[in-house]
């Protein structure tokens, strides 16, 4: 009988409109955080370590306490299994969900195919490895990028190529089926004109099958470069350097952050892999805080530290939206496009993201990597804005 009226007094309370403590009703509740990977495919290379740097990084945020009065950040992944259609239809289960955000993959062909779909309900997509410059301008004010934009690191892989290697003659290799590899293609035209250097040849393929009719050309046509430029996806970029060194040309070879994955060194193997450079993400050799922190914790989840910087780009993704979910005090969509547009200064691992000089694309400073021997090694770094080491 008691308890028929304990009961009782509780629905009298909630129907006379009682107050509950501050965000009791919201605290079971978690936020859910879509995820959009091609984890199987060409992209694979660099979305699953994306993946994995975006689970981490919902780990650490739970751990320390959750968001929004300890609510548990949820990550809604995908794979999309490098398929077009595959993608559209995901972002459509995902919006279903009742995702508040959604962070994903490190192509623009893919980034186009579902993140539209985010943009037409107000919800923000924060693409952790895309590149292309245009996107917030061709998508809409919801779209935000963690990476630099191709323009930067095209400007920056020319600049040292030039100034560091002399280069004055490049050969480009472009994959025209991928707007990340044409848009690369066009900038390090521009960047490495404007610099006095002079494009001999450019070379178009579909897939590395095209590969040794390029290497057969190349090689009728004497072209003598100081560089040949590589713009494609990472598999389809160490099978290039596989097929360029094992053809004995030996040449050096350059690229985009594309080249900054496993692949690089499995596919060739450590002895082909050799008189590589590429422009990639400030976290490769980068000693801060921000850095040291997130090794110790991915090789303490995973085993291994990270391969590359987009495990790195995967972690600050979602840090961004956190962040943004934090200015905003909700995860009203509206309220966190507009707090993603004004992130200041947040310390991420591949370097302090804000957007500033246009909306949705950061200024984020722009390492130069080589590669001798298959070992990775970090040789200068390019800034917006002073261009200087």
């Amino acid at each position: 009988m008691q308890k028929g009226i304990t009961l009782l007094l509780a629905a009298c309370l909630l129907m006379a409109g009682a107050v509950l403590p501050a965000g009791a009703a919201e605290t079971a509740e978690t936020i859910k955080i879509g995820a959009l990977y091609n984890l199987t495919g060409d992209m694979a290379p660099i979305d699953v370590p994306s993946l994995k740097g975006a689970r981490l990084q919902a780990k650490l945020i739970n751990r320390a306490g959750g968001l929004l009065n300890g609510r548990q950040v949820e990550v809604v992944g995908i794979d999309t299994r490098a398929d077009l259609k595959a993608t559209a239809a995901a972002a459509h289960k995902l919006l279903s969900q009742g995702v508040v955000a959604a962070i994903g993959y490190g192509d623009t062909n893919f980034v186009m195919a579902a993140a539209p779909l985010f943009q037409k309900r107000g919800l923000p997509f924060v693409t952790s490895g895309a590149t292309l410059p245009d996107l917030p301008r061709l998508v809409g004010n919801c779209l935000f990028m963690a990476a630099f934009g191709d323009n930067d690191q095209a400007a920056a892989i020319a600049k040292f190529l030039s100034s560091r290697l002399k280069a004055r003659s490049a050969v480009i290799w472009t994959d025209k089926n991928m707007d990340f590899a044409k848009a690369l293609s066009k900038y390090f035209r521009q960047s490495f004109s404007l610099l006095g250097g002079k494009i001999i040849k450019e070379q178009f393929f579909s897939s590395p099958q095209d590969f040794p009719g390029l290497i057969a050309a190349f090689k009728a046509a004497r072209l003598k470069p100081d560089i040949i430029f590589i713009a494609a996806g990472p598999e389809a970029a160490a099978q290039a350097v596989k097929q360029i060194r094992g053809a004995a040309i030996n040449i050096p070879i350059a690229g985009g952050d594309s080249f900054d994955s496993d692949a690089l060194l499995t596919v060739p193997g450590p002895k082909l892999a050799h008189d590589i450079y590429f422009a990639s993400h400030s976290f490769r050799g980068e000693t801060g805080p921000e850095v040291r922190s997130f090794i110790t914790a991915y090789r303490r989840e995973y085993g291994r530290p990270p391969a590359d910087a987009f495990a790195a780009l995967g972690f600050d993704a979602l840090g961004i939206v956190a962040a943004a979910i934090k200015q905003a005090g909700t995860t009203a969509p509206a309220a966190l496009c507009r707090a993603l547009a004004h992130i200041q200064g947040y310390h991420g691992v591949t370097g302090i993201i804000s957007y500033t000089r246009s909306s949705g694309v950061p200024e984020k400073p722009v390492a130069i990597i080589g590669v001798t021997k298959g070992h990775f090694q970090r040789l200068w770094s390019w800034v917006p804005g002073n261009k200087k080491e």
